[in-house]
């Protein structure tokens, strides 16, 4: 049996747990704080590799691995249960760091996004910051605190909190994310909380975690606000969002965003998302229609291509709304930089093949569709006729994968 107990947090390794342990495994500032019964093998946890190799040349004795907090909760647990079964395992878990965190500043956290950067792209942790009001981020080398607020950017508050559960050296800190970026905060850190300070308490849940998804999508034009019916309509939209695809981590552009209704129902499907527009009324609108919609937009403005170059980080897929002359440039600017997906709503029939080059030599395989949609409308006399909406070309383009070997898949 291997026995997996979480420590670290306050919790004291139980007494008597370690006798007769043949190998205890751990982190060095675990292993430090217990005593190992006489002939155990001590294996510290660096690679996880070796140490499991260590604790599979030990199966049928006893075995105890100390790890931090609940070893269940983005921990051991895991790479255990995958390699030995979790039939062997008996697992005893202490407070997790994010709930001690939480515990420090007297909040609740089951409204909170927990993600994980500890080797991991710190990239998915940012746009999850900029995207809800209540974070949780587990750091670890290059992913720290400092990174996280040099990334960041304004809007957020940074709580790091470092050596949870150890009486003389812990620390709950409140910072700005700039004042995080400037400071080296060591190897310490157990978590760090990144708020919207005035979103704090939250909303009472039904289900834990990762906010609630919207019921509706591609919305009537009604729920916005808007300027002359220029807003893309809801068939486009929905189109639009299946090949957009927008997510809890990924981070979407909205150009030429006119009233923002692409870059809301982006950001109400969990996407941290900034939405381009050049008329300052229709920044204002975005910021209304946002704000409304309860969700994080940052609206930005400028005109595309060259408001583009002042976005620092690149985009995992792309919405291209408008656009006259400027449209194949624009479109370009936005293949040379998205991860993904671009897509590419025109009125306009003879902006079609220049778009289209555009993705096609940016390196995207494109698809598109030309929309045309009759709505239902009323007439006189209780009957209904069909009204037709302007038709819409529709481009996507999709980044093509490349293999580790620089081979296009």
């Amino acid at each position: 049996m291997i026995t997996v107990v979480g420590t670290g947090t306050g919790a004291p390794v139980p007494e008597g747990l370690l006798a007769g342990a043949a190998l205890v495994v751990g982190g060095r500032r675990h292993l430090d704080a217990v005593r190992l019964p006489e002939g155990a093998e001590r294996v510290v946890l660096g690679p996880l590799a070796p140490a499991l190799d260590s604790i599979a040349e030990c199966l049928g004795k006893k075995v105890v691995v100390l790890a931090s907090g609940d070893p269940g909760f983005f921990g051991i647990v895991r790479a255990l249960a995958e390699r030995f079964g979790a039939e062997r395992l008996d697992v005893r878990p202490g407070v997790s760091s994010v709930a001690t965190a939480f515990a420090r500043l007297g909040l609740p956290w089951d409204d909170a996004v927990v993600v994980s950067a500890h080797g991991r792209d710190l990239r998915t942790a940012v746009n999850v910051c900029r995207a809800h009001p209540k974070v949780a981020v587990l750091t670890g080398p290059g992913a720290g605190p400092a990174e996280l607020g040099a990334a960041l950017g304004d809007g957020r508050v940074l709580v790091v909190a470092s050596a949870l559960g150890d009486p003389e050296r812990e620390r709950v800190e409140r910072v700005t994310p700039a004042g995080a970026a400037a400071r080296d905060w060591g190897t310490a850190v157990s978590v760090v909380l990144c708020l919207d300070e005035a979103g704090a308490l939250g909303a009472v849940r039904t289900v834990a975690g990762v906010p609630d998804r919207p019921t509706r999508w591609a919305l009537d034009e009604g729920a916005f606000a808007h300027r002359d019916s220029m807003i893309t309509k809801f068939e486009v939209r929905a189109l639009a969002l299946a090949r957009l695809g927008p997510r809890l981590g990924d981070l979407v552009w909205d150009v030429g965003a006119g009233s923002g209704s692409v870059a809301v129902e982006c950001a109400r499907l969990g996407a941290a998302v900034v939405a381009v527009e050049k008329a300052a009324d229709g920044v204002e609108r975005i910021r209304a229609n946002a704000e409304a919609h309860g969700v994080e937009v940052r609206a930005v403005h400028g005109s595309a291509p060259e408001a583009l170059a002042g976005l620092a980080d690149d985009p995992d897929a792309v919405f291209v709304g408008g656009g006259g002359r400027e449209l194949p440039a624009v479109v370009g600017a936005c293949a040379r930089r998205a991860r993904r997906t671009v897509v590419v709503a025109m009125a306009a029939l003879d902006r079609v093949p220049a778009a289209r080059e555009a993705l096609t030599a940016a390196g995207f395989t494109c698809d598109g569709v030309l929309l045309q949609s009759s709505r239902l409308a009323p007439l006189p006399g209780d009957v209904t006729r069909l009204a037709a909406t302007n038709p819409v070309f529709l481009l996507w383009g999709v980044r093509t994968p490349v293999s580790s070997e620089g081979v296009t898949e």
